[in-house]
């Protein structure tokens, strides 16, 4: 089962985080969505990190989960998920809702410094017309891992399909 705790990681979290990226992290703001015995599976980031925009709001960093979703990937259901948005209304339009869904939590998230950086650097339209990872394309699918970030921390349409078609949670148990 999934918890999402939303508060800043505990030392143990920090020592899963740091094996599962491979380095220290840098810019978590807080752990989004942990399993039941608090190991992180997904990281909500600052908007910016350094003075520069962060790529993602949500970071995908569980091991069993990132390669779960290469091996969905590796199947090419991204071009076949690009040509069911463009049939499908209904599906386009959750597809939609998702990445302002994305855009909503960011800017909700974000500091009052954050939104000050924004402002003054010019970054206001990447925040607001940029969706999951980054996206500026919103009938297109980009990297299943950050649309399954967000799907566990979110409204996320294509995160919904994956479970429904790869029960992909079945790798943590």
């Amino acid at each position: 089962m999934v918890i999402r705790p939303e508060t800043a990681p505990d030392e143990r979290q920090l020592a899963l985080i740091t094996q599962q990226l491979g380095r220290a992290p840098r810019g978590i703001q807080t752990v989004a969505a942990a399993t039941q015995d608090g190991t992180p599976l997904v990281l909500r980031m600052h908007a910016i990190v350094d003075d520069k925009p962060f790529p993602t709001h949500f970071w995908l960093c569980s091991d069993h989960l990132k390669v779960a979703i290469s091996r969905i990937e590796a199947q090419g259901v991204i071009k076949a998920l690009e040509s069911r948005l463009q049939e499908e209304t209904d599906f386009m339009a959750a597809y939609r809702r998702s990445h302002e869904d994305y855009v909503a939590q960011r800017w909700q998230t974000m500091s009052d410094a954050e939104r000050d950086i924004v402002d003054r650097q010019g970054y206001r339209d990447l925040f607001t017309r940029r969706g999951i990872g980054g996206i500026a394309n919103w009938d297109q699918v980009r990297c299943l891992h950050m649309q399954y970030a967000h799907h566990l921390c979110g409204d996320n349409a294509i995160g919904r399909w994956m479970d429904t078609e790869y029960d992909v949670l079945a790798c943590l148990r």
